[in-house]
């Protein structure tokens, strides 16, 4: 009978190994689930914006997909949900396929969370959890300290409140938004300050209580009281500048023409997808790529010509009158109205829509969320953007669950708990799948919140279900309270949260230990900024160059002619300065497996050595560091033996491991060196060569030496 205890079942369902429960751990659970919720609640919101979604969004993906990692994944003290890091790279990665906030856009961010879910499961049931062994730990921080800087940038304009466009050049969009300092709303930025000073003041002074969610509340009540959302719509025949209301109607047109652009590429896009399927002709299918295409670029162009129009109408100060009947009239830099409070009379251009332009005389706050839980909805997924979505998926769902393991494998030391890496990926997964079916985006494990769960005392993911719960009530009830939170408040709730992830300790540490690592470190935290937002570009050359490192490693591995020094301990001859051990033969110590990658470096080392040792009748090579031998290795040791043989050279070899051993002896290799060729250990190997060649001492030869 199975019982809760049974290694298959709590496999399956692992959750059950959290029972029995007992009071305390109950209790430890509750407070550690309530208080990682006051902080879930705030930063799902703000990781949503990131991801350039409705704040909704986050707090979807701050409910299910919490219980479900912590129902199936692997650390008692993990938390899954919203991420800094991933939000981001979901943005970056749909950005050129639709607008940001755009219907479409939310839907591919669901599709999105869908395909990493599926990628990560995928891994965890193959155990392919090693993967993540691709991502050197100078890569990782490379990319971590590029995209935390990214990820704290990106939110500057709202800080200040400005525009910043969103194009394929982070660091262009960077410096439209630096041109626009001069153009800061002041109680914008006052909001957000004071934000970083209450959140940072009550981390060093009373690091227990919740200080983003205090920082949150004081200034959402702030913003209420003092009216800083402050709006006036009016038709564009309002503004009484004949150029600004040119200006405003190409807006207005562009935004029209941008609209139909979409329908259009829609439309071609389902038709090209209706062709292929009904194997249409290659003209034809030519041609409705081109027309997306066309379109594409089309669209392109307008949302630029776009970003452009409304950063020259918000550099613009607009004073409100009222007309002859009473309408809202606006002015261009006029007088300011004695009806207006000191300061307050200030407007902006907000927008324009059908002819009726929004201006704001206050900041940016979050407004109306929707209230509910999420509804269930199969993610739509559109098939013609899945194989371009594959890499940034693959990145995310190792990224992703890189820090789930990091942060695991931290607590983990401290609770002695045993981590199975391949559930964890099974665990978020499935939090991803199951979350993209109720509306969420990306998610994975989380470092602040987990460490927050393992200071108060989490004994089980009890903890986790706990918060989500938090969520829950906050969609049921509390909504509404959220309308006045500033987006300054939420901008820097992110930038306190990301900035902290910046280490320059261990790229220096690295620099110290080899610096080819720290070297390529340092690239993967170059051409992360320069290639932002894609940011997977940034990771994937990081990797490329690890691995071609690697192979360089293995293709020229440590080789070097031995001598002696005064204690009779073997040296190399360069590095150590020390004379050869005779004249007659050589004695090479090899540090690598003798393998296809590196068999030919292999032959070069003993050919340059008998260059520099002319009268050398024998080469003895110790092998101690020898791991492995391929066919191609096989092969050319066999050619190697034959063409000193005809030198009237002997190849011997010592201290080789049992499984090379074995290859020389199924490969037949003993017909050409024989078995009284190798020894079991180098000093008897010596011993016989000192005998058979004798041992007259010769000074070190002038030449390169093979590498060191």
């Amino acid at each position: 009978m199975l019982t809760p205890t049974n290694p298959v079942l709590t496999r399956l369902l692992p959750f059950l190994a959290w029972f029995p429960m007992t009071r305390a751990s109950l209790r430890a659970d509750l407070l550690a689930g309530i208080t990682v919720a006051l902080i879930l609640v705030p930063q799902s919101m703000a990781y949503a914006q990131l991801a350039g979604l409705p704040v909704v969004y986050g707090l979807y993906a701050g409910f299910l997909p919490v219980i479900v990692a912590a129902l199936w994944g692997s650390l008692r003290q993990l938390h899954t949900g919203p991420t800094a890091m991933l939000s981001l790279m979901s943005a970056a990665a749909l950005l050129p396929y639709a607008a940001v906030g755009s219907e479409a856009f939310i839907v591919l961010s669901v599709m999105l969370a869908l395909m990493v879910g599926i990628l990560r499961l995928a891994l965890g049931l193959f155990r392919l959890g090693v993967l993540v062994n691709f991502l050197s730990h100078p890569v990782i921080i490379g990319f971590t300290n590029a995209a935390a800087l990214i990820i704290g940038l990106s939110q500057l304009n709202k800080l200040i409140n400005v525009p910043m466009p969103r194009s394929d050049w982070f660091l262009a969009d960077l410096w439209v938004v630096l041109q626009q300092l001069g153009s800061t709303h002041w109680p914008t930025l006052l909001f957000g300050l004071g934000a970083f000073g209450l959140i940072w003041l009550l981390q060093k002074r009373l690091p227990r209580l919740p200080g983003v969610l205090i920082a949150i509340v004081v200034t959402t009540l702030a913003s209420y009281v003092i009216g800083f959302e402050r709006t006036s719509k009016a038709g564009v025949e309002a503004i009484q500048d004949d150029g600004v209301r040119a200006l405003v109607v190409r807006l207005d047109q562009a935004a029209v023409a941008l609209k139909r652009n979409s329908e259009a590429t829609a439309r071609l896009q389902a038709d090209l997808a209706r062709a292929e399927e009904a194997g249409a002709n290659f003209d034809a299918l030519l041609d409705l790529k081109t027309g997306i295409a066309r379109n594409q670029a089309a669209a392109a162009a307008l949302g630029e010509q776009m970003m452009k129009l409304r950063i020259q109408l918000h550099q613009i100060d607009f004073t409100r009158h009222a007309g002859p009947n009473g309408e809202p009239q606006f002015v261009v830099a006029g007088e300011m109205p004695e009806s207006e409070p000191l300061g307050m009379g200030h407007w902006r251009f907000g927008g324009v829509a059908g002819g009726e332009v929004k201006f704001t005389g206050g900041g940016e706050v979050v407004g109306a969320i929707p209230a509910g839980v999420p509804g269930f909805a199969v993610p739509h997924v559109d098939w013609a953007l899945v194989l371009p979505l594959l890499p940034a998926a693959l990145v995310m769902a190792l990224l992703g669950f890189m820090e789930a393991t990091s942060i695991s494998k931290a607590i983990s030391a401290k609770t002695g708990q045993r981590i199975d890496t391949n559930r964890e990926l099974v665990g978020q997964g499935l939090a991803n799948i199951v979350g993209s079916f109720f509306h969420a985006y990306v998610v994975s494990g989380s470092f602040s919140r987990s460490a927050v769960a393992a200071r108060e005392g989490a004994r089980t993911g009890l903890f986790a279900i706990v918060s989500a719960l938090g969520v829950l009530a906050v969609m049921l009830f509390l909504t509404p309270l959220l309308y006045h939170l500033p987006q300054a408040v939420l901008a820097a709730v992110i930038m306190l949260a990301v900035f902290g992830l910046v280490r320059v300790a261990p790229l220096v540490h690295a620099w110290k230990v080899n610096r080819p690592d720290a070297v390529i470190g340092i690239a993967t935290f170059v051409a992360t900024l320069a290639m932002a937002p894609a940011l997977a570009n940034g990771i994937l050359l990081g990797v490329g160059l690890t691995v071609a490192l690697y192979l360089y490693r293995n293709m020229r591995p440590r080789a070097e002619i031995l001598g002696r020094h005064p204690d009779g301990v073997l040296g190399g001859i360069d590095t150590h300065k020390l004379p050869a051990i005779s004249e007659r033969y050589v004695v090479l110590r090899f540090d690598g497996s003798l393998n296809f990658v590196n068999v030919a470096y292999f032959e070069d080392v003993v050919l340059q050595a008998l260059d520099r040792f002319p009268q050398a009748q024998a080469v003895l090579v110790i092998g101690s560091g020898i791991n492995d031998l391929d066919v191609s290795g096989e092969e050319k040791l066999r050619a190697l033996a034959e063409q000193l043989r005809e030198r009237n050279v002997t190849l011997y070899f010592s201290s080789l491991k049992r499984q090379v051993m074995q290859a020389f002896e199924r490969s037949g290799l003993s017909r050409v060196i024989p078995a009284d060729h190798i020894f079991k250990t180098k000093e008897v190997a010596l011993k016989t060569l000192d005998a058979s060649y004798g041992r007259p001492r010769a000074e070190p030869a002038l030449s390169a030496s093979p590498q060191a």
